[in-house]
């Protein structure tokens, strides 16, 4: 692959149109996309995850939605070597790919590279979530701060994935996995443009609030009963599904889940954003004061200009 091969990179917070503008670009340049988000790639979760529109999906190849079962063991190492092996599939008839997703440490795994791990036995890690789902985030945090405080003072301390990723790794080595990390970003055969999408906290708060209710009505709560048997593994342990199971358990009114669910997501959201605005690669187009026509347009400018 020549340095003319261009990865195109839609990041941002959860609902603020990321989806919309990717399916804009792929199809101004007749491309693919791949999704980077750690729970579309399940097939067992949609509506809980906001899949793309089934039509999007029929008339623009994705690669990483439907792809695999709960059961698979999915994380960001294994997503930069699938998502490398797309892009040089979509290369092949076309000098533009397009990214889309919302887990920083997937795109930061496809762009940079990751530090090598060594393998967590799954049981430890199941060990771990099943001590979580019983004694919540304050548990963890504390098992953290005691055990890893190398890791839980790096700021990291309210993201439940990446504390019990932290969790299970020291527990299996030895080892903070801040001991693992070398900094070196692997070269990539291709270039790479980053593009942002920022909306008014306002704003987002709207859209947040309004894709919560659409879920509920679209049938979240029957999508998450299906689910109880499977409610031990790790593609479970997200938003919109834990407080859900809750509300199955009887621990919650519906009322309360679907609060709790808006909530944590924009909590969610705010982690996203203080991970992107860390990146000064970004490119960052503000969708509060632009029509979609214009943010598409603008979009557009930037890879152009990068390019």
């Amino acid at each position: 692959m020549q340095k003319t091969k261009t990865v195109v990179v839609i990041v941002g917070p959860t609902a603020s149109g990321k989806t919309e503008l990717s399916l804009e670009l792929a199809a101004h340049f007749n491309t693919a996309i791949i999704s980077a988000d750690s729970r579309q790639c399940f097939r067992e979760l949609n509506i809980g995850v906001a899949k793309p529109p089934p039509e999007a999906l029929r008339s623009i190849k994705h690669y990483f939605i439907d792809s695999h079962s709960i059961s698979d063991d999915v994380n960001a190492q294994y997503f930069e070597d699938y998502a490398l092996n797309a892009v040089s599939e979509i290369f092949i008839k076309n000098d533009t790919a397009i990214m889309v997703g919302g887990t920083g440490l997937y795109i930061k795994a496809f762009c940079e590279g990751l530090d090598e791990i060594p393998a967590v036995d799954s049981a430890v890690r199941r060990s771990i979530v099943d001590s979580y789902n019983k004694n919540g985030l304050s548990w963890l945090q504390n098992e953290m701060r005691e055990k890893d405080p190398a890791f839980f003072m790096s700021g990291e301390n309210k993201n439940p994935q990446r504390l019990m990723r932290a969790f299970e790794v020291i527990v299996a080595t030895g080892r903070s996995i801040t001991s693992f990390r070398t900094s070196q970003k692997k070269a990539r055969p291709f270039k790479i443009i980053k593009l942002g999408i920022n909306l008014s906290k306002e704003k987002l708060v709207a859209n947040i609030d309004a894709r919560v209710d659409a879920m509920i009505a679209a049938g979240l709560v029957d999508e998450v009963r299906a689910l109880l048997p499977y409610r031990h593994l790790n593609a479970l342990q997200t938003v919109g599904y834990n407080e859900l199971f809750s509300f199955l358990d009887g621990q919650l009114s519906l009322e309360q889940a679907t609060t709790q669910i808006k909530s944590n997501t924009r909590q969610y959201a705010k982690r996203q954003l203080t991970w992107f605005k860390k990146d000064a690669s970004i490119i960052w187009v503000d969708r509060t004061f632009l029509t979609k026509k214009d943010a598409f347009q603008a979009m557009l400018a930037a890879v152009s200009a990068a390019g």
